[in-house]
């Protein structure tokens, strides 16, 4: 990486939310990462959930509805220490225990800690859920630097291979890995070809995992969640959208909101889905994909 690509990524890029959690103070209206409504079973008591990306958007989302269902939870962010702060509130009011991780999980090392130190805290993993992602709109192939192809594919891609590869002999017989996709990765996005590429590549990355020997020894499943438009801090730090235009085209005529994402994630890593792995769950609004 050349010391502009550098500079790009320290200081532009940032001040266009190039990170997923920019300006998530500044959405109008707020994202909705809890429902009120949610009815609890006590489907994840005693597991261990790691989340990444859980302090906002569908990764808090799925982080709240856990604690509803008696998990503890090691839940990660990059740097953003109100919305942070929020999710793990919530989650405890909900009466889990969390441990909070700060870092970059694109960084192999993270990667490794985060297994450490849950193995240290809680012992073995049940749940891990990969959702920790970032996005930037480019009119034109010719404006993605190479520092901002490394980026993207390094946190969206990159960090569910170091993490799986760190947590591997830590997964519990049974253990579900849940992988975020995206709607992109099945209609394609002209103004997010890395971030839409990452997202197709996770697609492969969870069947290919999901049908591996080693994998299917220990009966660990892996599963994805595909959303399609959803309200969360991403989109407006990122392209700029409210939240009419965001989700006005879905056949449902809106915009979901994170919480409504975060029932497939505890169907997947609770023993409701035992005889599912390899698939991905569409949350969309009622467009229907190939796929």
């Amino acid at each position: 990486m050349t010391d502009k690509e550098k500079d790009i990524i320290e200081t532009e890029e940032p001040k266009k939310g190039y990170f997923q959690d920019d300006d998530s103070h500044a959405m109008s209206p707020e994202e909705q990462i809890d429902n009120p409504y949610y009815r609890a079973a006590n489907k994840l008591e005693g597991k261990v959930a790691v989340i990444t990306g859980a302090d906002s958007g569908i990764g808090a989302a799925a982080a709240v509805a856990f604690a509803k269902e008696g998990a503890k939870l090691v839940l990660t962010d990059l740097d953003n220490e109100a919305d942070a702060e929020k999710t793990r509130q919530l989650c405890e009011k909900y009466g889990a225990e969390v441990l909070w991780l700060t870092g970059d999980v694109g960084d192999e090392a993270f990667a490794a800690e985060i297994v450490s130190r849950t193995v240290e805290h809680f012992g073995d993993i049940d749940i891990l859920v990969n959702n920790a992602a970032q996005q930037l709109e480019q009119e034109s192939i010719l404006d993605i630097s190479a520092a901002q192809l490394d980026r993207t594919f390094r946190t969206n891609i990159f960090a569910m291979f170091y993490l799986v590869k760190a947590a591997f002999k830590h997964l519990a017989k049974g253990a579900s890995i849940i992988n975020t996709a995206s709607i992109t990765a099945y209609r394609g996005s002209p103004k997010l070809l890395d971030y839409a590429s990452t997202k197709g590549a996770i697609v492969a990355f969870t069947r290919s995992l999901a049908l591996n020997d080693e994998i299917t020894e220990r009966k660990i499943r892996v599963n994805a969640v595909a959303p399609g438009p959803i309200w969360t801090p991403l989109i407006p730090a990122t392209v700029g959208r409210t939240k009419e235009e965001h989700g006005g085209s879905q056949p449902l005529g809106r915009a979901g909101e994170s919480y409504e994402c975060a029932p497939a994630y505890v169907y997947l890593a609770s023993d409701d889905s035992s005889y599912v792995t390899g698939q991905t769950i569409h949350i969309n609004g009622g467009e229907v994909v190939n796929g």
